[in-house]
């Protein structure tokens, strides 16, 4: 394995002294007035729209997408990019009618927006539980899979990796919102640049193959090689249709994976609240175009190691304990990369984990003293008394996740599915929770705790219910497929899907009973007037739809 040279780590460290240096530059400036709660976690009215956009890309782009998602791509091909390109569509969906919601009712914190809507109970079991999946399966899987790689790419040792990760990232979280907002820009930037080199030199290989060079020989090759790499829509006879079940990833559970994600989550929406209206979607909508690149940098690699290992490349680099570990494309490509060029992409890679971490650990450190320290524990504490336990409850997140993150098995699922597992469980009942709150104003308190819970339960059952009984019956209607055993399950985003619709009839039949004995939720302030947009975000709009149709209906 050829390791880091001189060259590299020389490009590492100019790396680190740029983001390091623009982060206690901005820190000081600030420093000179006194930083307050929301200047810390939210940096109100100091980012610009393009410091929102690449916050939102570096904060979402992390070791799950190099590593699991350029995995997926090595297994399925391009279809994986649904989670990319539906993710711009969404955004745009967020940025029209969820921020208008949140700006308009003063909401800082999800946990807030639950306590405004429904009541305190809610928020706070949604708060200590956002806390623990942040911890425990966000933050753990981004510091675990981020240092895996950069283990096999640098030779260190792992746990070592880790806590330089860890130190990295507190040093930029520490100085709040605004220090990562635009230390991120930096961080996009070396995430784009170092990724696209690696994109260009893993296909400009696969050129060499056929004698030539170059990404156009090279993007050829790949479609008349791995042409079943290169269908965004699998069928039911698909071995990846359990994964990405057909039209669902364009009508079904995928919109509830990113409006989940992209809508009601406080580590992404976080880099917009603080701002105004116009600005945050600007930001988001910046955001978007970045979305459509993801592709080329973290599946397009995926797929090219595919067609390499299938010509003989890197046959035991991609071996353990005899059978292909997906995950290891990324970074054995990573390897194969000429000195200098393989110090950018490790920056980029750092980047990009460092990024998320930091993202990550501000979210925690906001939802712990926000909404629980400052209402449960010290009701009285000022301004700086908040940031102090801010910067705390950071350092002691990511003391956790080094500590547990060992012991999770996150590499042995890969680590894409570990987080969609996860989060898929509890996301279709915290989704629909969400959207009855924003717009039916009938909806009740306890109608919320029912998502909740029984969201997650249904979740369970379906998720076992095969086990109980044979779910060949809905095959035809491709609502289940076998697995290696030969049993029917349901695969994972229709389940999410089915489990949605659970819970908004039982939120709707709930909230119609209470309304009859007289229960009057209390709604929030929202008018059609909020969800106008102005001209140039809407001719952005129709320009990203108009993008992904074209996408879709090419790779169909």
């Amino acid at each position: 394995m050829k390791l880091l040279q001189t060259t590299d780590y020389l490009v590492f460290f100019i790396y680190f002294i740029i983001v390091a240096g623009y982060g206690f530059f901005v820190y000081y400036r600030k420093k000179t007035a006194q930083m307050d709660s929301k200047d810390y976690f939210l940096a109100e009215g100091s980012l610009t729209w393009w410091a929102i956009g690449a916050s939102l890309i570096a904060s979402n782009i992390s070791a799950e997408q190099f590593i699991g998602m350029s995995g997926n791509g090595f297994t399925m091909g391009l279809a994986i990019s649904t989670y990319e390109w539906m993710a711009a569509a969404t955004l745009i969906v967020v940025a029209t009618f969820f921020i208008p919601v949140y700006l308009k009712n003063k909401i800082y914190t999800m946990p807030q927006f639950l306590s405004q809507r429904y009541n305190g109970t809610v928020a706070m079991i949604m708060a200590v539980f956002w806390l623990l999946l942040y911890v425990v399966v966000n933050l753990t899987s981004i510091l675990y899979l981020g240092a895996l790689a950069i283990s096999a790419i640098s030779g260190l040792n792992l746990t070592f990796c880790m806590i330089m990760l860890a130190v990295f990232a507190i040093f930029i979280t520490l100085g709040g919102m605004k220090v990562i907002g635009y230390t991120d820009v930096i961080q996009v930037f070396f995430l784009i640049l170092g990724g696209l080199v690696t994109t260009y030199l893993a296909l400009d290989l696969v050129a060499q193959q056929g004698g030539g060079s170059g990404v156009m020989k090279g993007l050829t090759m790949l479609r008349e090689g791995a042409d079943d790499h290169f269908h965004m829509i699998f069928s039911k006879d698909n071995p990846n249709y359990p994964s990405l079940p057909g039209l669902t990833v364009l009508v079904g559970g995928m919109w509830i994976v990113n409006l989940n994600y992209w809508g009601c989550n406080q580590y992404i929406t976080q880099r917009a609240l603080g701002a105004d209206l116009k600005t945050a979607r600007n930001g988001i909508m910046f955001a978007a175009f970045l979305k459509l690149l993801m592709p080329v940098i973290v599946v397009l690699p995926g797929i090219a190691a595919y067609y390499l290992h299938s010509k003989g490349y890197f046959q035991a680099e991609m071996m353990v304990d005899g059978e292909i570990v997906p995950d290891k494309a990324y970074p054995v490509l990573l390897n194969l990369l000429p000195t200098g060029l393989k110090g950018l992409a490790f920056a980029a890679l750092t980047a990009a984990v460092v990024a998320s971490l930091a993202g990550k650990a501000n979210s925690i450190a906001t939802i712990f003293t926000l909404d629980i320290f400052k209402k449960r524990i010290e009701v009285e504490a000022d301004e700086r008394r908040m940031v102090k336990v801010g910067r705390i409850t950071v350092v002691v997140a990511m003391v956790l996740a080094v500590l547990i993150a060992p012991f999770l098995g996150i590499d042995k699922k890969g680590g894409f599915e570990f987080i969609q597992e996860y989060t898929g469980f509890v996301s279709p009942g915290i989704f629909a929770m969400f959207i009855l709150g924003f717009f039916w104003k009938k909806t009740t308190s306890n109608a919320a705790l029912f998502a909740t819970i029984g969201g997650f339960a249904m979740s369970i059952f379906l998720k076992f219910l095969p086990g109980i009984m044979d779910l060949s019956f809905l095959h035809g209607m491709g609502f289940s497929v076998p697995n290696k055993d030969g049993v029917y399950e349901i695969p994972f985003l229709d389940r999410m899907g089915f489990v949605f619709l659970f819970c908004i009839l039982g939120m709707f039949l709930i909230s119609r009973a209470e309304n009859k004995k007289g229960v009057n939720p209390k709604g929030l302030e929202v008018d059609s007037s909020m969800f106008k947009t102005h001209p140039a975000f809407t001719v952005g709009a129709i320009f990203i739809i108009g993008i992904l149709v074209a996408l879709y209906s090419f790779f169909y």
